[in-house]
C-alpha cells in the first residue's frame, strides 16, 4: 500500500454529501416507523377474529372411536385433552408480529419505514466507500469513520435478518434513532478530515482486525436493543398476569412487542453468535500488536478493556448456558457486557491515553 498516497478531496466531499443524505433519509425512515408504533395498533376485526376461534376451539366436541373386540363387544375410547403450557397469548398476552400488530394501515408505515432505510443505507454505504476511495485505505482509521462504518453495519445486519424473513421489524424505529445520534455525533464531534494515517496503522490487519469489532459492535447492539426491549415487555407481562392490565398508548404499544420470551432468545442468539467473532477480534488484535509493538499483549487500556468486555460476555453466555440464568438477571448481565464495549469505544479512545492514541478521534 502506498503510504504516500494523496488524498482525493474530491472523492471525500461526495463521502460527506452522501453521508448528510443518508442521514435526511433516516429521518424520513425514523417518522415511518414513529407512524407505524403510534397509528399501527391492533385492528378490531383482528381481535374478535381471534376471540372467536378461541370460542370454537373451547367448544369443539370431545372425539370419540369405537373399537370392537374379538369377543364380541365394544369398547370406547375418547381422545385425550391435549394439555400445553399456556403460552402468552393464552394469558391474553399475545406474541404479535411487531410494531404493525395486525392493522394494514400500521404495516403499510411499517414497509414504508423498511423502505426508506434500504435507500438510506445504500446512501450510506457510498459514503463508507467514497471514504475508503479518498485515502485508498480502509475506511475506519479513526473515531469517525470507524462510527460512520459501525452505523453502516448495524442498519446492514438489521436488513439481512429482514431479507432471510425474520420478525425484526419491531428494531426499526430503536436502530434508526440510534444510527441517526452516531452519524450526528461523528459529524458534530468526532469529524476527521479525510488524511493518511500514520505508518503503523498500514497494514493488513487494519481490515481484518477492525472490522471484525466493527460487525462484533454491531450485532451486540441489536442484541443489546432486544434485551432492553425484553425488560420493558417483561415488565408488562408480570404486570397482565398479576391483574394489573396496563391500558392506553404504553399498553397497546408493549401488546405489539414479541412476547418476553421472544425477545430474550433474540439477544442470546444474537450474542452467542457473534462472540466467536469478538474472541478472533481480540487473537487478531494481538497479533497485530506483536508485529507493530514487539509484544502480543502490553495491557494497553484498549486491549484491557476489550479483554474486560469478552470476560462480560463470556460469563453472560456461561450463565445462560450452564447456571440456567435466564430472565432479568441474564438481561443484566448482558446490558453491563454492551456497556463495556461502549466503554471500551468511547470511553477509552477519548478519555483514556494509551498506545492506539495515534489513531486519533
Amino acid at each position: 500500500m502506498n503510504i504516500a498516497a494523496a488524498v482525493n478531496e474530491n472523492f471525500a466531499n461526495y463521502s460527506n454529501y452522501l453521508i448528510r443524505s443518508a442521514m435526511f433519509v433516516y429521518v424520513l425512515a425514523f417518522l415511518a416507523h414513529l407512524a407505524e408504533w403510534v397509528f399501527g395498533g391492533r385492528s378490531k376485526v383482528a381481535v374478535q377474529s381471534a376471540a372467536l376461534a378461541g370460542e370454537e376451539a373451547a367448544a369443539a366436541p370431545a372425539v370419540t372411536v369405537q373399537v370392537i373386540r374379538r369377543d364380541g363387544g365394544t369398547t370406547t375410547l375418547e381422545r385425550p385433552k391435549v394439555v400445553t403450557r399456556a403460552s402468552s397469548s393464552d394469558r391474553g398476552i399475545a406474541d404479535g408480529p411487531g410494531a404493525a400488530g395486525d392493522s394494514e394501515r400500521g404495516d403499510l408505515y411499517g414497509r414504508i419505514a423498511v423502505s426508506f432505510t434500504v435507500v438510506a443505507w445504500l446512501l450510506h454505504f457510498g459514503g463508507v466507500i467514497m471514504r475508503a476511495a479518498s485515502v485508498q485505505r480502509a475506511p475506519w482509521g479513526n473515531m469517525y469513520e470507524f462510527s460512520t462504518t459501525f452505523g453502516m453495519v448495524a442498519v446492514g445486519a438489521y436488513l439481512v435478518l429482514l431479507a432471510l424473513g425474520k420478525n425484526v421489524r419491531w428494531i426499526g424505529l430503536f436502530l434508526t434513532t440510534s444510527v441517526l445520534l452516531d452519524l450526528g455525533l461523528a459529524l458534530s464531534v468526532l469529524y476527521t478530515s479525510s488524511e493518511q494515517l500514520v505508518p503503523a496503522l498500514h497494514s493488513y490487519w487494519l481490515w481484518i482486525h477492525v472490522s471484525c469489532a466493527i460487525i462484533s459492535g454491531a450485532v451486540f447492539y441489536l442484541a443489546a436493543v432486544g434485551t432492553m426491549l425484553y425488560l420493558f415487555r417483561d415488565h408488562y407481562e408480570v404486570a397482565v398476569t398479576a391483574g394489573r392490565a396496563q391500558d392506553g398508548r404504553w399498553g397497546d404499544i408493549m401488546r405489539r412487542l414479541p412476547a418476553a420470551a421472544t425477545l430474550d432468545k433474540f439477544a442470546y442468539r444474537m450474542n452467542a453468535l457473534v462472540f466467536p467473532l469478538w474472541t478472533f477480534t481480540i487473537i487478531a488484535g494481538a497479533i497485530w500488536a506483536q508485529a507493530a509493538w514487539g509484544h502480543y499483549w502490553e495491557w494497553d487500556p484498549k486491549e484491557t478493556w476489550s479483554f474486560i468486555t469478552w470476560v462480560a460476555y463470556a460469563g453472560y453466555l456461561h450463565a445462560r448456558a450452564t447456571a440456567g440464568w435466564k430472565g432479568r438477571k441474564a438481561a443484566y448481565l448482558a446490558l453491563i457486557a454492551f456497556a463495556c464495549f461502549l466503554f471500551n469505544y468511547y470511553g477509552v479512545n477519548i478519555f483514556v491515553t494509551g498506545k492506539h492514541s495515534y489513531a486519533g478521534v
